[in-house]
């Protein structure tokens, strides 16, 4: 059982192979891994970036991305427009968009102390519908300039270069699925 993990950049989809799009998030990884049947444990869509895990452990996948695994991803969210504080509350209670409930558990405006209104915003959740993050701003009338997963669980991006892969140790693994120490 082989488990990666992928910062991902923008404009790569996380398809096997895709005849619309040049690259695939498999073009990315380094020749010995190339090689393996691997898949994807959770997607990014083509204009997000950041952590993506590929792995052989269909047991794995399956608790990285069913709700019931209660997994926790963390997002960094840019927006064209600022956003309210007194708004976040819409974030985690959610909004019924096209006939279904987009919503986040948790998230917070990022500035110096405590702004009143920010562009920048960390959000989490443990559930994920396509595009979920993207069109709850939408929902709300904000546009999303740039959408960033940096955690999944404690394993964190911290001084991991875009396009890069690395192969995860067991312990890294475990820490996929461990709760997180830090929230926002």
């Amino acid at each position: 059982k082989v488990t990666l993990a992928v910062n991902k950049p923008r404009g790569v989809v996380c398809t096997n192979s895709d005849p619309h799009h040049a690259q695939t998030i498999f073009d990315l990884l380094p020749a010995p891994f190339a090689r393996l049947r691997l898949f994807c444990a959770g997607r990014l869509d083509k204009e997000s970036e950041g952590l993506v895990i590929l792995t052989s452990d269909g047991d794995l996948a399956n608790r990285l991305m069913h709700p019931s695994g209660l997994v926790v991803k963390f997002y960094r969210v840019s927006l064209k427009e600022e956003f309210p504080r007194a708004e976040l509350p819409k974030l985690t209670k959610g909004v019924v968009f096209e006939d279904e409930r987009l919503k986040v558990e948790r998230a917070r405006l990022i500035g110096r102390g405590e702004p009143a209104v920010s562009t920048e915003i960390d959000v989490q959740m443990h559930h994920g519908k396509k595009r979920e993050i993207r069109q709850l701003f939408t929902a709300l009338g904000y546009t999303v300039k740039r959408l960033r997963r940096y955690q999944i669980g404690r394993f964190s991006l911290r001084g991991f270069p875009l396009r890069a892969a690395k192969a995860l140790t067991d312990s890294e693994i475990a820490s996929l699925l461990a709760v997180p120490r830090r929230r926002p």
